[in-house]
């Protein structure tokens, strides 16, 4: 028996009651076509790409205070600070899963508002401590609070975007994360430079300055953000059944709200898929390499010899180049459909850029590395996060997919907090190097035994539907259906 969960709202993505398909010639479906996506890319992605940046700059901004002197005034060791950093992830993975579950039935357009001004409190909050118990509060609620934002906005874009369609946009939000860390470096070397003022250092103005713009993003957005296509004020009806056929069409959502409800019996299918488990090992592996460089890449860079706002600048360039990777790649793997040909690439990629830190003997080829492997993690994270949320199917089960491999990533984090924080000691890392290098290269093996399975999948399925129909098919298979291909 499964127990199924309603939307509480009325105009949820699969309420089409009112909605009735008229027929469309080619040319009016090839208008629509060009009008909505550009619609969304207008009005939705943008959006999302500022919950996600002003995300990652308010986590991640910490080892930009750093920098600029949070360690020795709040009197804080080495081990404190990776203690610190280690706090932060615990509540984050925890509130991860949880909401990926009850963000279809609370309304992500009151979910995700409400989490960027609540943040935003917290992160300016940090500002005003004093000591290292104040700090490790806020890092704490700051955790629980932002933790659900990214499954959030993956299963957001899901339901306005085909499959086909869907890396480009993954690829946007999420290459803020590179753009967030490039932009820290730059932002915190014009803010530290108000130390003083109202007797705060510039580590602080940091926290406060930057908390204050997620408040009023998050206070605005309430009245920006709409919960579905079909409740978005800017589409026209005809516009409206066309999106909900395409997303139909593409297996992007159910053909019906009970299919697409939450069942505990869905969340059972995802956790023994195996699919999911492969692209939950990768997860780990590339949530280590994501946050170790989130948080270490400025005292990388600053242990190499480039010191104060010098070390917050040259930080900069290496994810300048993730970002523009990142597009390159989305572009070639939405054309292609080619997920898991850009997750081994980018996960080569880190093990060149690992393999030259370690056996380089200057600092300026050192330097030069990061040039591989921050692309290389941060590029690899849209491919891997679209390969997840294409192949899981019906919603209850992509929520679960997508969340629990988030879940895997902050697990990933944690490993990397206390490689590069406690166990390796700079400037040569060697340790948490070596660590790297093995990480990367099983992120290679295991997107390619992914890679494999799934194209077996598709080839059984391929033969299953020579021998039946799909009227013949068991309702409820969602992915298994052998009418769901699976991207590759």
């Amino acid at each position: 028996m499964v127990a199924s969960i309603p939307s509480a709202a009325s105009n949820d993505l699969n309420d089409f009651d009112g909605l009735q398909k008229s027929s469309q010639t080619d040319s009016e479906g090839t208008t629509l076509e060009n009008v909505v996506w550009r619609k969304f890319d207008f009005r939705i992605l943008p959006l999302c790409t500022s919950f996600f940046f002003l995300a990652a700059l308010d986590k991640t901004n910490i080892a930009n205070a750093r920098l600029a002197g949070l360690q020795p005034t709040l009197a804080m060791s080495n081990y404190q600070f990776t203690v610190l950093l280690t706090v932060d992830f615990i509540p984050y993975l925890l509130a991860q899963l949880p909401c990926a579950l009850v963000l279809k039935h609370v309304g992500p357009n009151l979910m995700m508002p409400a989490m960027a001004t609540l943040w935003g409190v917290v992160s300016a909050s940090q500002g005003f401590v004093h000591n290292y118990a104040g700090l490790m509060l806020c890092r704490i609620f700051l955790g629980f609070i932002e933790g659900g934002i990214l499954p959030a906005i993956v299963l957001y874009l899901s339901t306005f975007y085909p499959r086909q369609r869907l890396q480009c946009r993954i690829m946007a939000f999420f290459s803020s994360a590179s753009l967030a860390s490039a932009f820290s470096g730059l932002l915190a070397a014009a803010i530290s430079g108000m130390g003083g003022r109202e007797n705060r250092p510039g580590w602080a103005w940091i926290f406060i300055i930057e908390g204050v713009i997620s408040i009023a993003f998050g206070l605005v957005s309430f009245f920006l953000l709409p919960r579905s296509p079909t409740s978005a004020r800017f589409l026209t009806e005809k516009e409206r059944v066309y999106i909900v056929s395409t997303l139909k069409d593409a297996g992007s959502v159910s053909a019906d709200d009970i299919e697409d409800s939450f069942s505990w019996t869905e969340v059972g299918r995802a956790a023994t898929s195996p699919h999911v488990w492969f692209l939950g090992m990768i997860s780990f592996l590339s949530g280590a390499t994501v946050f170790g460089l989130v948080y270490f890449e400025p005292t990388i860079v600053a242990s190499l010899g480039y010191v104060g706002n010098q070390g917050q600048l040259m930080s900069v360039p290496p994810f300048a180049l993730a970002f523009v990777l990142s597009v390159i790649s989305a572009s070639i793997s939405d054309r292609y459909q080619c997920r898991g040909y850009n997750t081994m690439f980018f996960s080569f990629l880190q093990v060149i850029g690992f393999s030259i830190f370690y056996a380089a003997t200057s600092s300026q080829v050192r330097y030069a590395s990061l040039f591989f492997f921050v692309p290389g993690a941060f590029g690899v994270a849209p491919p891997l996060m679209t390969w997840i949320a294409n192949n899981s199917a019906p919603h209850a089960r992509r929520a679960t997919s997508v969340g629990s491999n988030f879940v895997i990533t902050n697990l990933g984090g944690i490993l990397a907090t206390w490689l590069l924080g406690v166990i390796s000691r700079p400037p040569l890392y060697t340790s948490a190097t070596i660590a790297f290098i093995v990480m990367s290269i099983i992120m290679v093996v295991f997107s390619v035994v992914n890679w494999a399975y799934l194209r077996r999948e598709n080839h059984l399925k391929a033969e299953r539907r020579e021998s039946t129909t799909k009227d013949e098919e068991p309702e409820g298979l969602g992915d298994r259906s052998a009418w769901f291909v699976y991207s590759l």
